[in-house]
Parts: C-alpha cells; sequence; structure tokens
C-alpha cells in the first residue's frame, strides 16, 4: 500500500472525526461494548481507519468477551508494530498501524490457539472492507 504516511495534527484532525482522532492520535481508548465492530461477524478485512492499511482479517476475529474486537493475529506480521506501554498504572504491549502510526490498541498472551494472543482493537480505528463473500449476484 505504499511507504510511511505523516501528517501534522491538523491534518489528521480534519480527516479524522474527534472520536477516531483522540483514539488514533492520542492514545486513547473508546468505552467497552459501544464500538461498531465488536460483536460484528461481517467477513472483510479491518482496515486502518487513518491511512486504509489492511491489518486483520475477519477470519481470526474472536468473541473475547472484553467489549472490543479481538484477533489471534494481524493480517500480515508487517502490517502492525508493537511497544511496551506503562501508562495508566499497567504494563502492556501497544499495537499501531505500521504505515501511519496510528494507535490501535492492545496486544495480550490470553488469547486462543494457534498464537495464544488477543490483539484487544478499538472500533473506531478502524474500517471494515467487506470481503467478496458478502457481494450478491444479480441474475
Amino acid at each position: 500500500m505504499g511507504g510511511k504516511v505523516t501528517k501534522s495534527n491538523d491534518q489528521w484532525r480534519a480527516e479524522l472525526t474527534p472520536e477516531q482522532y483522540g483514539v488514533s492520535r492520542e492514545k486513547g481508548t473508546e468505552a467497552p461494548f459501544s464500538g461498531d465492530y465488536a460483536e460484528s461477524k461481517t467477513p472483510g478485512v479491518y482496515v486502518c481507519v487513518c491511512c486504509g492499511q489492511e491489518l486483520f482479517s475477519s477470519q481470526t476475529k474472536y468473541d473475547s468477551g472484553s467489549g472490543w474486537p479481538s484477533f489471534w493475529q494481524p493480517l500480515s506480521p508487517d502490517s502492525t508494530a508493537t511497544k511496551g506501554d506503562a501508562s495508566h498504572g499497567m504494563r502492556r504491549t501497544e499495537v499501531t498501524c505500521s504505515r501511519c502510526d496510528a494507535h490501535l490498541g492492545h496486544v495480550f498472551d490470553d488469547g486462543p490457539a494457534p498464537t495464544n494472543l488477543r490483539y484487544c482493537i478499538n472500533s473506531v480505528s478502524l474500517d471494515l472492507n467487506l470481503g467478496p463473500e458478502t457481494d450478491t449476484e444479480e441474475g
């Protein structure tokens, strides 16, 4: 999808909703069970709301009961980046978009096999591109 995407805060604010900006650019978190994709079972590919990079497949999405969309692996090893996060008095691993550095959520080691990982991602950081299996054929 191309190289790194770098924009000023003013550019991001102009392109994103206030909630999208607060989560993806200021490392916020949406309330649990509030996001559009928390319980979605629609097939497709989840992309970064900021730059459109493909991040997660609906095939690796599962119901973790956490209130946020959860995935057991990214679409590709290069689509996300991780780094330590000691904010809010916790030790966690932050997940970002590797293309534009948008904050997506956190990854934990309490997920299902085969990876045993739970990518706990904010819905507001994502858009869903519908898969071909959702298209209808006209006769």
